[in-house]
């Protein structure tokens, strides 16, 4: 099941979503339906609602992962699959590493929530240059390996970025201005 806006609300509330991660998922998900437009319009098979559910609830097992320490991606697949939404399962647990994906393969809406996330610090829309840099600061804590594999993750992300932007006809650059006129809020879909 793709869950409504309004449903991805009220699962915010039952896992206790900070407010802070859930501003980040709602300005993630704005990103993600600018992209979903453009490649909508360029005649491309994007599910909107897939992709905002999936926006919406990528980080949904963050907030117990703070307390744990475990991965908080498998964390919100997990919640995914106990509350039935199979659909978006896959998208919340690759939204950090992209599995099985293909340069050259079909559009898919957890490319779109994967790059969406990196271009979103906080609940701001900044470059992939500056995502990194902070993601590298917060996280790579000065250990090589680890920062090595954050570097590679946002080559990968810079491909999807050029995959994603080909047939569009606005830039990466534009995201922040259009992602501005964007609503998320519940019973819109």
């Amino acid at each position: 099941m793709i869950p409504s806006i309004e449903t991805c609300f009220r699962l915010m509330d039952k896992y206790e979503m900070l407010k802070n991660i859930r501003a980040h998922s709602v300005m993630v998900a704005k990103v993600a339906r600018v992209i979903v437009k453009g490649l909508k319009d360029a005649g491309l098979d994007i599910s909107d609602k897939k992709t905002i559910a999936g926006s919406l609830l990528h980080d949904i097992g963050k907030t117990s992962s703070l307390n744990s320490g475990e991965d908080h991606a498998e964390i919100g697949r997990q919640i995914c699959l106990q509350n039935n939404l199979e659909e978006i399962a896959d998208m919340v647990g690759e939204h950090i590493r992209l599995k099985n994906y293909s340069l050259n393969g079909r559009y898919s809406e957890k490319e779109i929530v994967f790059y969406a996330d990196k271009r979103v610090n906080h609940d701001k829309i900044v470059s992939l240059e500056e995502r990194l840099a902070y993601l590298i600061e917060r996280y790579g804590r000065n250990q090589e390996g680890l920062e090595d594999a954050i570097r590679m993750n946002f080559d990968l992300c810079k491909e999807v970025e050029k995959k994603l932007f080909t047939p569009l006809d606005f830039g990466p650059e534009s995201l922040a201005p259009l992602a501005a006129n964007e609503d998320i809020e519940p019973g819109v879909y």
